[in-house]
């Protein structure tokens, strides 16, 4: 078992802010000592009301209290403690709101890993966080998490347990760790409390480490501004693990003020219009594909949907036309949350006109944000101009715990944060996001790392050479084109056959190849680098034909 000279651990995990800003931040309220997996104890009878309901089941806040000290003291007799990473990877289910919890106070550190990774990017986490143990679900239609975690010991050296909600097979049944309550010492605000995921814009995602402190003023900021309280009851579509639904406000957000998180284990229509009528939910979180499936569907549905009051959008620009029929489809409020991970989160006013909702993805949620946008030739640009979008602030992290050797820091020596994302703002202080400078596909709010997947191509015996780039797409904004040049002209592989290899290979479903486009060879630039530019090009030439 891990002993308390551990403790300080935890709080060296990230890259710290400066002491002059993090006084400055403290001074001004924005850092106080809140810390996450405490319960609302401001509402006298907290312990009573629903704090998670799913289609089968609901926990109280007094259950989740019981819950969660168990579980810690459960954790703690298979040795976890302070600062040690447990990679999760639950569906939106009680068992991952209880985890959480337990982790937090615990004082281990949640990586949370999505419902669509695979072996690859399971081991990637493990081996870059050091991961001493792992999470999972038995197995879903698609997927059995089991083999995916036999894959796992057999890769990392770091793993010490595998806990299984559900069926464990060969491993521990997440329901048996369990143990009488314990004196556990209480989390700190400058502690990292979690590990969530960057878009893997260059590579695999890399590990961004959000303190209590910081993660916590999100939630507190988040939450007044979309007026969350005790009476939001938040329809959790997405997956939790991602900062989106976790904490804009998210499910942390409703739980910290006493409301109930409604927990659903996909955004289709189908699974969650009986939820909104049954919890009575007021508000959710989607990407602009399902508010599509969500509108169609909607014309049809016999499912009572009018006690949602507010339709939140975000991952991908939503088309202005499918945003105008969201007021008048569901009778609530439409808001465009545009931000990062790493930190910086803007949003449309709840009492902003439909023009700027429609037109633009938010301006920054607090006053203590600083975003500069940067023209390519290093100076400020103009309202209406385009330019790269910098930032840093009280929750935008100074930079990624263990990044790869040789990586590219977008980070200044200033503090910033360079996101990547081309914007313009427009004279009120809002922003109209352009396009990306990093070479990553935005498939409908998922981000599928360019290079990570033409290594993965590359692999392939039947491929000479590759490149991936995105091709438009109406309804999920890119599609995901792998350019290849075969090995054999006479026998190149068919995009079935190339998917099925990838798939082999532990890649995510949501990262394979849409179309397939084979070459005679890759434009290249003058130095020698593959010419995405060129290559987009002679897609456009070919009219969409593969």
């Amino acid at each position: 078992m891990r002993g308390e000279e551990h403790l300080d651990e935890a709080c060296d995990l990230g890259v710290p802010w400066p002491e002059a800003f993090a006084e400055e931040y403290r001074a001004r309220g924005y850092w106080n000592e809140e810390v996450l997996g405490s319960l609302p104890a401001q509402l006298p009878d907290v312990r009573d009301r629903q704090a998670v309901v799913t289609a089968t089941r609901t926990l109280t806040y007094g259950g989740l209290d019981r819950a969660a000290d168990r579980l810690a003291a459960g954790l703690r007799g298979l040795g976890l403690g302070a600062a040690d990473r447990v990679v999760v990877q639950l569906p939106n289910d009680v068992e991952l709101v209880v985890l959480c919890t337990a982790l937090f106070r615990l004082r281990a550190i949640p990586v949370l890993a999505y419902p669509g990774h695979r072996s690859a990017e399971i081991v990637h986490l493990v081996n870059s966080s050091g991961a001493v143990a792992y999470v999972c679900a038995d197995e879903t239609a698609d997927c059995d998490y089991r083999t995916i975690a036999k894959d796992v010991l057999a890769a990392t050296g770091s793993l010490r347990h595998v806990l299984v909600a559900g069926d464990p097979g060969p491993f521990t049944a997440l329901s048996e760790v369990d143990g009488e309550p314990l004196d556990l010492p209480a989390p700190r605000a400058r502690d990292v409390a979690l590990f969530l995921l960057s878009g893997g814009t260059s590579g695999p995602p890399k590990l961004i480490p959000r303190t209590h402190a910081d993660y916590t003023y999100q939630l507190r900021q988040s939450s007044r501004l979309c007026g969350f309280g005790a009476a939001t009851r938040y329809l959790c579509a997405l997956p939790m693990g991602h900062n989106f639904a976790l904490a804009c406000p998210g499910v942390l957000g409703t739980l910290r003020l006493g409301g109930t998180a409604v927990l659903a284990p996909s955004a289709d229509p189908e699974v969650c219009f009986p939820l909104v009528e049954s919890a009575g939910v007021t508000v959710t979180s989607l990407t602009p594909p399902m508010v599509s499936r969500w509108l169609e569907a909607a014309e049809r549905t016999a499912y009572d949907l009018r006690s949602l009051e507010l339709l939140q959008v975000g991952e991908a620009r939503l088309a202005p036309l499918t945003g105008a029929k969201v007021p008048a489809r569901f009778g609530c409020v439409l808001q465009q949350v545009y931000g990062m991970s790493e930190g910086l989160l803007n949003y449309t006013r709840l009492d902003d006109p439909l023009s700027t909702v429609l037109y633009t993805q938010g301006r920054p949620l607090a006053a203590a944000d600083e975003t500069r946008v940067l023209r390519e030739d290093g100076q400020e640009a103009a309202p209406g101009e385009e330019g790269e979008l910098f930032t840093r602030g009280p929750y935008t992290v100074r930079g990624y715990y263990r990044p790869g050797e040789g990586d590219r820091s977008p980070f200044t020596p200033e503090g910033f944060f360079r996101t990547g994302d081309v914007v313009r703002r427009t004279a009120t202080g809002y922003f109209e996001v352009v396009g990306r400078t990093g070479d990553v596909v935005n498939r409908g709010g998922e981000k599928v790392p360019a290079r990570e997947l033409e290594e993965h191509l590359l692999a392939d015996p039947r491929i000479d050479s590759a490149a991936v780039v995105g091709v438009p797409h109406p309804d999920l904004g890119e599609q995901t084109c792998a350019c290849v040049v075969p090995q054999d002209a006479a026998k190149p592989p068919t995009l079935g056959e190339v998917r099925a290899g990838l798939t082999d290979r532990g890649v995510a479903p949501y990262k394979l190849p849409d179309r397939l486009v084979l070459l005679g060879r890759i434009p290249l630039t003058p130095v020698g680098k593959t010419d995405k530019r060129e290559l987009r090009a002679q897609l456009r030439k070919r009219n969409g034909k593969s």
